[in-house]
């Protein structure tokens, strides 16, 4: 049975009013989204959403004949297909609150529940980008993720990049924009990469490091949790990235370390179309839902209740394997 926030639960104030603003409370949060591929779940269709991409042309050198003309090359295509989810919440707040108690229920909950939207859709990304194929572990001679226990190093960047330049994976140049559209925002060249804040540290111990406030007029950030860049990739990072908590290699070095065993932290590098997700943005994605108190109806008829909820289709996958490469590296503990 769903709790309802009644006036015995908060503190007061008077005349609660709140406009629904949950797409700008929940756009600081969302950071996998802006390097994706994106893609609107039409509205009255199947549940079942397809990335479309061309199949590369054939590039093996064929000698021309004098006069002439070489077999036509047919356009190929492929789709990669995911089934959509549906996720939701609702708040329930009586009218006692909306009449009698001192803090703003209604925006509050409009703004925690924008927060927790963009959060569920940023696990729900890093659950599906991080069970990529592609990955290297630190140190290098481990073999599995229960071996890991050594941070992230240039030589595992270097190792990693070249690899998406070998498959030919492209620099990432334009980001998904903040507006509520579906909008791009053209960017300084280089792969991205992703993890969690608590490699912070780690990353601007790396040579070269440069962070993102010593950029110059002349780059945009990617993200206001952008922490810098080392050569060709910039580092983004964000709490919502989870690590595997325990799951590494015992008798690390002066690693954050659970029940004696390293915890193991994704770092995500990614080239341009790498990831696909529909976006928490614009009509046909996230559906914000209010209803103030004293709204009259056959299921309330005194106006007794009202809500604040979100309700959202939402899906993200790979695209493309041979563009993501996921490094699982160990953090520093700086209190050791």
């Amino acid at each position: 049975m769903s709790t309802a926030t009644t006036y015995a639960s908060v503190s007061q104030r008077t005349n609660v009013y709140a406009e629904v603003k949950m797409l700008e409370y929940a756009e600081p949060i969302l950071v996998l989204e802006k390097f994706a591929d994106v893609k609107p779940l039409p509205k009255n269709k199947a549940e079942t959403i397809s990335f479309r991409r061309p199949i590369p042309f054939n590039v093996e050198p064929t000698e021309l004949v004098e006069g002439v003309t070489p077999p036509a090359t047919q356009m190929a295509y492929e789709d990669v297909e995911v089934k959509m989810g549906q996720y939701g919440s609702v708040v329930e707040i009586s009218d006692r609150v909306n009449d009698l108690v001192e803090d703003p229920v209604l925006n509050d909950a409009a703004r925690m529940a924008g927060e927790q939207a963009a959060e569920t859709k940023e696990r729900i990304c890093w659950g599906a980008f991080r069970a990529g194929t592609n990955v290297t572990y630190s140190p290098t001679s481990a073999s599995s993720r229960s071996g890991v226990q050594d941070t992230v190093n240039l030589n595992i960047q270097r190792s990693i990049t070249r690899s998406l330049h070998s498959q030919r994976g492209k620099y990432i140049t334009e980001v998904l924009s903040s507006s509520p559209n579906f909008a791009t925002e053209a960017v300084r060249q280089g792969y991205v990469a992703v993890g969690h804040t608590d490699l912070e540290s780690d990353i601007r111990q790396l040579a070269g490091f440069v962070p993102c406030e010593s950029y110059g007029e002349q780059t945009k950030i990617l993200h206001e949790m952008e922490l810098g860049k080392v050569e060709n990739v910039r580092y983004v990072l964000s709490p919502v990235l989870e690590p595997f908590r325990g799951a590494g290699g015992s008798g690390g070095t002066d690693v954050v370390e659970t029940g004696g065993n390293a915890d193991v932290y994704p770092v995500l590098y990614m080239a341009r179309h790498a990831v696909g997700v529909v976006p928490l943005k614009g009509a046909g994605s996230m559906s914000p839902r209010i209803i103030n108190p004293d709204q009259i109806d056959k299921s309330d008829p005194l106006g007794q209740r009202g809500i604040v909820g979100w309700k959202m289709y939402f899906a993200a996958l790979i695209l493309n394997e041979a563009w993501i490469n996921r490094a699982e590296v160990a953090a520093t503990d700086l209190l050791a």
